[in-house]
C-alpha cells in the first residue's frame, strides 16, 4: 500500500474546512479589508503550495480566502485547474499506482516481477519495448536480464553497446547518468516523491522539494549524489551518440529512451531499467514522478526477492554437496538421475552405490520439513543408510528397519519416506522395500507399470518399523524409474491422476529413447512438468560422468503441451523438491 503523508491529508482538509467557515462567518468584503490592511499584495499573501498528490500549488485561493492557519500554506493566486479537477486527478493516480503495485506484490520470481516491472512502467511512461537488468552492485548475483517486445537475439544486440555509452550501462555502473538536468520546469500536477526517484535516488529532471525548502531526497533520508533517471529524447539526433549505439538504434527502431536506476538505501544499487520510445519522446514531469513512485516500491520488492533467491541458491547447493558427485558404473545396468531443489529447500535425495559381488543398490527417500534443518537431516540419513546397505544390502527390510531405528532415536520430531532396492544386473533381479514411499515404475517394450509394493508407515512414525519386501524381475532393455512424491505434487492435481500422467509421460518414451536412461528421464519430465529449454535454468542432474546441479526444470504453471501430458512448467520457488533416479538393466 502507498504511505500518503498525513500532512497531506491534513492540509486539505483543513483548506476546504477554513474556507467554508470563512463564508460563513464574514463577508467577502470584510476579507478583502482585512487582508488589504495586513498592507500586502494577494499575490504575496501565502508562500506555495508544495507540490503534494496531483495538486498544483498554483490553484487560485477564492477571494475570501483567511491568513493561512497556522501549518497550512496557502495556493498562490496564479490561474489554474480547478481544486476539485486536481483532486480528481490525484485520486485516479493513486488508484494506477494501487492497481500496478498489487500486480507486482503478487509476484514471486525475479523473472515475473521484472517483466511485471517493464509492463506497468511502459503503460506509465507511454513506451512499447523495454530493458529490465539485475546485477547487483555487491557482485553476489544472482544477475538477470528481461526484455519487453525484444527478442533473446535483440537484447544481445544491445548488450554489444558499450556499456558506457548506454544510459543504463551508466546506471549499472553508479556513473551520472544525465550530464545537465533538464531546464525545463517540472509539471504541477504531480504525486509528491516521498523518497527521491526511483530507489530513493531523485530525477534530476523533475527533482520534489518539501514545504521546508529541503530537498525529497533530503527529507527522505535517500542517499545523495546518486545518479538518477535518464531521458534521451532523441538518440539519433544525438551529435555526441556513439557509433555503436547509432547503429543498434536504426537497426532494432528505437529513436528515444528512459532509464532509471533500481536500488535501495538498504541494499545498495540492484540494477537499471530502460524503456525504449519508437520515435522521439520523453515522458513529462507527472508521468516521470508516477514512474518514481511505482519503482520506489519495485526497487523494494525486487531487494526482498533477491535475499529469498540467493537463499534458495544457497541451500541448493548445499544439497548438491550432500547428494552424489558421481553415479556409479556397474557391468549390466546404466542410471541417470535428475535433481531440482524446491524453493523452500527441501529433503529429498536419492543415491546410488556398488555393492559386493558386482550388485547395486538404489535408494531414494523425502525427509520431512524445508529450509536448512532438513537438508541436514536429509545429509545424515543417506550416509546412515549408506552405511546400513553395505552391511547387510541384499535384505533392503533390515536396512529399512536400523534407519527408523536411528531416526526415532536420534531425531524423534522428524519423519522419512524411503524405498531401497537390491539389484543385482547380472540376474536382472530386485529385491526391494519401501517405507512409505511412492511405488516405482518399471517401462519396457511390452510393458509400462507400477511395482506393486506392500503398504507401510513412513519412518519415525509408529514404534516399531516392518513391511514385507518385493521381489522383480526384469527384462533385458527395461528401466526402471525411482522418485519422489515430489515430482506427483509438482504436477497439481489429485495424486490419482499425476499417477496418471506420470505413466502416460513414461508410455510415451520413444522406442530410439528406451536404450538411453537419461533421454527418458529427460522425456518424462519434459512432458510431466517441462523441459529445460523451456525453463531457462541449468540441468539438475548427476550422470555416470558428471556431477549434480543444483537446478533443474523450472517455470510457473501453464497449459498442457501438445502431447497432452504437459501441465505446465514449475516455477523454481516451487515448495516440491523433485527426484527421479532411472536405472536401465541391459
Amino acid at each position: 500500500m502507498l504511505d500518503i503523508p498525513s500532512r497531506v491529508r491534513v492540509h486539505v482538509d483543513a483548506l476546504i474546512a477554513a474556507q467554508h467557515d470563512m463564508r460563513i462567518d464574514m463577508g467577502v468584503c470584510d476579507a478583502i479589508e482585512r487582508r488589504e490592511a495586513a498592507g500586502k499584495p494577494a499575490a504575496m499573501s501565502a508562500p506555495h503550495l508544495p507540490k503534494v498528490a496531483g495538486i498544483d500549488p498554483t490553484v487560485p485561493p477564492p477571494a475570501h480566502t483567511a491568513t493561512p492557519l497556522p501549518g497550512i500554506p496557502a495556493a498562490a493566486p496564479q490561474p489554474g485547474t480547478p481544486l476539485q479537477d486536481r483532486l480528481a486527478s490525484w485520486v485516479s493516480d493513486l488508484t494506477t499506482l494501487h492497481e500496478l503495485i498489487g500486480r507486482l506484490a503478487r509476484t514471486s520470481t525475479l523473472d515475473s516481477a521484472l517483466r511485471e516491472l517493464l509492463d506497468a512502467g511502459a503503460s506509465l511512461v507511454g513506451a512499447r519495448r523495454g530493458m529490465a537488468v539485475i546485477e547487483p552492485a555487491d557482485g553476489h548475483g544472482p544477475t538477470a536480464t528481461v526484455g519487453l517486445g525484444l527478442a533473446h537475439a535483440d537484447l544481445g544486440t544491445i548488450e554489444t553497446v558499450p556499456r558506457s555509452a548506454t544510459s543504463y550501462g551508466r546506471l549499472l555502473d553508479g556513473l551520472p547518468g544525465a550530464p545537465l538536468p533538464d531546464p525545463r520546469p517540472p509539471a504541477a500536477d504531480v504525486l509528491p516523491l516521498t523518497g527521491g526517484g526511483v530507489g530513493g535516488h531523485t530525477d534530476t529532471h523533475a527533482a520534489a522539494s518539501t514545504a521546508d525548502g529541503r530537498g525529497a531526497d533530503e527529507a527522505a533520508g535517500a542517499p545523495t549524489g546518486a545518479p538518477g533517471p535518464v531521458a534521451v529524447p532523441d538518440l539519433l539526433g544525438d551529435e555526441h551518440l556513439d557509433p555503436r549505439h547509432r547503429e543498434v538504434a536504426a537497426r532494432l527502431g528505437f529513436a528515444a529512451s528512459y532509464a532509471v536506476p533500481l536500488g535501495t538505501p538498504e541494499a545498495g544499487r540492484l540494477g537499471a531499467v530502460v524503456w525504449l520510445y519508437d520515435e522521439p519522446a520523453e515522458p513529462d514531469g507527472r508521468h516521470r514522478h508516477l514512474v518514481g513512485l511505482y519503482g520506489q516500491y519495485a526497487s523494494e520488492h525486487l531487494a526482498r526477492l533477491l535475499e529469498l533467491e540467493r537463499g534458495r541458491s544457497q541451500i541448493a547447493a548445499l544439497t548438491e554437496e550432500l547428494l552424489p558427485t558421481r553415479l556409479p558404473r556397474v557391468p549390466g545396468a546404466r542410471l541417470a538421475a535428475r535433481h531440482t531443489a524446491g524453493g523452500s529447500g527441501g529433503g529429498d535425495w536419492y543415491d546410488a552405490l556398488p555393492l559386493p559381488e558386482g550388485a547395486l543398490g538404489l535408494a531414494v527417500g523425502s525427509v520431512s520439513g524445508t529450509g536448512p534443518g532438513a537438508v541436514a537431516a536429509m545429509g545424515r540419513l543417506r550416509a546412515s543408510l549408506r552405511a546400513y546397505a553395505v552391511m547387510e544390502g541384499e535384505d533392503p527390510v533390515a536396512v529399512l528397519s536400523d534407519l527408523e531405528l536411528l531416526l526415532r532415536l536420534t531425531e524423534p520430531a522428524r519423519t522419512a519416506t524411503a524405498l531401497f532396492a537390491y539389484a543385482e544386473p547380472a540376474r536382472r533381479r530386485i529385491v526391494l522395500a519401501g517405507a512409505g514411499h511412492v511405488p516405482p515404475l518399471v517401462l519396457g517394450e511390452g510393458r509400462t507399470e507400477y511395482v506393486e509394493t506392500s503398504l507401510s508407515a513412513p519412518l519415525g512414525m509408529l514404534s516399531c518399523w516392518e513391511a514385507p519386501s518385493v521381489d522383480l524381475d526384469v527384462e533385458p532393455g527395461e528401466t526402471v524409474l525411482l522418485y519422489t512424491d515430489g515430482l506427483l505434487r509438482r504436477m497439481g492435481g489429485s495424486v490419482d491422476r499425476a499417477f496418471t500422467r506420470l505413466h502416460a509421460a513414461a508410455s510415451s518414451v520413444p522406442k530410439a529413447d528406451r536404450d538411453d536412461p537419461e533421454a527418458v528421464v529427460d522425456h518424462v519430465l519434459r512432458l510431466v512438468l517441462g523441459g529445460p529449454e523451456d525453463a531457462g535454468y541449468a540441468d539438475g542432474y548427476g550422470g555416470e560422468d558428471g556431477a549434480g546441479g543444483a537446478d533443474g526444470y523450472g517455470g510457473e504453471d501453464g497449459a498442457g503441451d501438445a502431447d497432452g501430458y504437459g501441465g505446465g512448467r514449475v516455477a523454481r520457488d516451487a515448495d516440491e523438491d523433485v527426484v527421479i533416479l532411472a536405472a536401465r538393466f541391459d
